[in-house]
């Protein structure tokens, strides 16, 4: 195929080790990964990170590098069968002598679509080194493979791509496909690109095909051309990938440490990744009980009508409540009070003494001595409800809880 008919992101495909963009802590000078890409001596390997951060070229370019028989497969779309035919092979081409003895480089794109049976397929052609194995994943390893095979590589972690990373990668192409960008068109790219070179170099080949050149042979780009060739944000937001609950948790730890601008951001990265709504308001819900507790009861009341709202309201109006919500909890004093005295009398219930329930409260027991608190002053009276008590409540000072707790103390007549 002639080099004009590849996608722009496959020719500018790096070449040479100073030709890759990000990665330092893998491609830096002295580090492994650039030790082992240099002196051909990688062994099997798992490369995951986000799309577009140079996973697959950095595989290809240990291809172009190898002496091994090169074989790529897509898992998404590869079957056993398939799989079984390329080890075949490679147990052939290292054992046979009808076949040149080299072993065969695998490079295995989005694994994480393969389930157990179908990598353990791969294992005996990794243990016995008919193969060596790289993998390409976006998502976690440690989650997604299985512990034998994941044993057997090494696990590079690819970040996703700086400013300047994409800012090397936009100046490198548009000096190759003789482009000039406005500094507005390249800002917009590469803000829009969300770390994915990617999707940067495939918005660029947009602009670049529906772009005349100019009377010196120069397509010059603009920020309207860019605006028109990449028009979204990707968001790498998958709903059961790593991102999910990097986001979740992230949007649950702001509400805690009472950051109501980081909350409504993250709250506002899930709605535009598409996120259920009603999963959204379940979280505000725990966190509003669990986190602001009785420092604020309102706001339990509050984060239940914006879960109310989420079943009844679809985009773009649930925005609103849900924002109301998140922002309430993050701004509300905090307590966890509540929720450390339900574990802690759980642990009690699971692992100390099974208490009787003692005869003045059992029910329809009559004359047993019950005191009923409405006929005393303040309607309290001093009674056992429990043996053996133990204190699971621990009040703090936060907000309207110090008033209740002020209250217990002065109907018990402590001071």
């Amino acid at each position: 195929m002639q080099d004009d008919f590849m996608p722009l992101a496959a020719r500018q495909a790096p070449k040479k080790i100073e030709d890759f963009a990000g990665q330092p802590h893998l491609l830096g000078e002295g580090k492994m990964l650039r030790r082992l890409l240099e002196t051909d001596t990688l062994k099997s390997a798992v490369f995951f990170g986000p799309p577009g951060c140079g996973k697959t070229a950095t595989a290809r370019f240990v291809a172009s590098r190898t002496q091994a028989h090169t074989v790529e497969l897509n898992a998404a779309a590869a079957g056993v069968a398939d799989l079984k035919k390329v080890l075949a092979e490679a147990k052939d081409r290292a054992r046979t002598p009808t076949f040149e003895e080299r072993r065969t480089l695998l490079i295995l794109d989005e694994i994480h679509h393969f389930n157990k049976t179908q990598q353990d397929v791969l294992l005996p052609s990794v243990e016995r080194g008919d193969i060596i194995l790289i993998d390409i994943t976006t998502e976690n390893p440690y989650f997604y493979i299985n512990n034998a095979l994941l044993s057997r590589f090494s696990v590079f972690e690819f970040k996703p791509l700086g400013d300047k990373d994409l800012q090397k990668i936009l100046n490198r192409a548009a000096e190759k496909e003789n482009l000039h960008l406005t500094d507005e068109a390249a800002t917009y790219f590469i803000t829009q690109a969300n770390g994915d070179g990617r999707k940067i170099l495939n918005a660029l080949e947009i602009a670049s095909l529906t772009t005349e050149p100019d009377q010196k042979g120069i397509k010059q780009i603009t920020l309207d051309t860019a605006k028109e060739c990449i028009q979204k944000r990707h968001l790498n937001y998958d709903k059961k990938g790593d991102e999910h609950y990097d986001v979740i948790s992230a949007f649950i730890k702001s509400m805690r440490g009472s950051d109501p601008d980081a909350a409504v951001y993250w709250l506002a990265r899930m709605l535009e990744s598409g996120e259920d709504p009603r999963f959204i308001a379940r979280r505000i819900l725990i966190c509003a009980s669990e986190d602001v507790g009785l420092a604020e009861p309102a706001a339990l009341m509050i984060a239940e009508a914006a879960f109310k709202s989420a079943e009844v309201l679809g985009m773009p109006e649930v925005r609103i409540p849900l924002a109301h919500a998140a922002i309430y909890v993050a701004c509300a004093p905090k307590s966890n009070s509540a929720y450390l005295a339900i574990n802690a009398a759980l642990q009690e219930v699971r692992e100390g003494k099974l208490r009787r329930v003692p005869d003045h409260l059992r029910s329809g027991m009559k004359n047993m001595g019950y005191k009923y608190a409405h006929d005393y002053p303040n309607h309290y009276v001093k009674q056992a409800y429990m043996p053996d008590p133990i204190q699971f409540f621990h009040p703090t000072t936060q907000g309207k809880e110090a008033a209740l707790i002020e209250r217990l103390k002065k109907i018990k007549g402590e001071k």
